[in-house]
């Protein structure tokens, strides 16, 4: 009996780590550097920029796990991310749109390439890797033949230039609002929306997903289609942020908006991709680099860190996957 209660202690202490452990290792970090370098890690300068500089990574990788929940990969997001950052200074500051519509037409073109996507991927049954890729390529090549390998420069409309603002009042970037009212949609469409099963489902087995009558090719799309916008719009927020369309900016940002969304997949809701798993893994990766940063590490740790959590997600996550498919059988 006894041996039996320990079982049963051990599997919710168990449990409780794998779901909660991010969120452990966040508040670990977060002592640990406000200990070490609490005079400028414990200051709003520093608390202002993380927030407004990692909204944008967050954004991605929302972007990512859209369709990570179906197990497809969109490696198509930052070229989305660059181009809709030129594209907005350039549609304004060159071909004199208003700011608004400029914005509806990056929108409307990161669906677009999501739809295109996630048709490639549904129909015509190419790996989501080489599919994406592929776009993704192309859309890094328009972006250079648009701006000629140069920046875009032009004096953007100060309504703009609010959208990647403060907030009145608070203080803190208007950037982490969009992010959580995004979490917020996705949160619902996941966990009470029959979308969010049905991608579950078609990401746990695609067979059982055909036998119970879903339309996969059509929620596949969705997927895609939704992180594309998703992309669009992180890219309208970050040119508000720069306010100089820049041709090489967005690449940088696939690695850690896939180990976000990854990284996620091993938290809250073990084995799936899932909005409180990738706002903790985001938040994680932000405290560690922005430490190591002010501990005076130099500039290549960043990648390196990235690239190694990466590494390490892929391996968590795959593990997640697989106990929480015993645990189902």
């Amino acid at each position: 009996m006894s041996s039996m209660v320990a079982h049963s202690s051990g599997s919710r202490l168990q449990h409780a780590l794998s779901s909660w452990g991010l969120l452990i290792l966040l508040v670990a970090l977060f002592l640990l550097f406000s200990v070490l370098k609490g005079d400028t890690f414990l200051t709003s300068f520093t608390f202002n920029s993380l927030l407004n500089s990692r909204s944008i990574y967050a954004l991605l990788a929302f972007a990512v796990m859209i369709p990570l929940a179906a197990n497809h990969f969109d490696l198509s997001v930052a070229s989305v991310l660059g181009f809709a950052q030129v594209l907005a200074n350039g549609l304004q500051t060159q071909q004199g749109l208003s700011w608004q519509v400029a914005a509806l037409i990056i929108l409307a073109g990161g669906a677009l390439v999501g739809c295109i996507n996630g048709l490639l991927v549904s129909r015509a049954g190419i790996s989501s890797f080489i599919a994406t890729l592929g776009s993704g390529t192309v859309l890094l090549g328009l972006n250079q033949w648009y701006t000629g390998g140069q920046q875009v420069i032009g004096i953007l409309p100060p309504d703009f230039v609010a959208l990647s603002g403060m907030l009145p009042g608070i203080g803190i970037p208007v950037a982490i609002l969009y992010v959580l009212v995004i979490a917020l949609v996705l949160w619902i469409a996941f966990e009470y929306l029959p979308v969010g099963r049905y991608l579950y489902i078609i990401g746990d087995n695609p067979r059982a997903a055909v036998l119970m009558g879903i339309n996969s090719p059509l929620y596949v799309t969705l997927a895609f289609t939704a992180s594309g916008v998703i992309a669009a719009f992180a890219g309208i927020i970050l040119q508000a942020q720069l306010l100089v369309g820049q041709s090489t900016v967005g690449q940088e940002m696939l690695l850690p908006a896939f180990t976000g969304a990854l990284l996620g997949v091993t938290s809250v809701r073990p084995g799936r991709a899932n909005v409180g798993g990738t706002l903790l893994a985001v938040a994680v990766l932000a405290v560690a680099v922005t430490g190591l940063s002010q501990l005076g590490a130099p500039f290549f740790v960043e990648p390196l860190f990235n690239g190694t959590m990466l590494i390490a997600t892929v391996g968590l996550a795959e593990y997640a996957r697989r106990r929480r498919a015993r645990q189902n059988r």
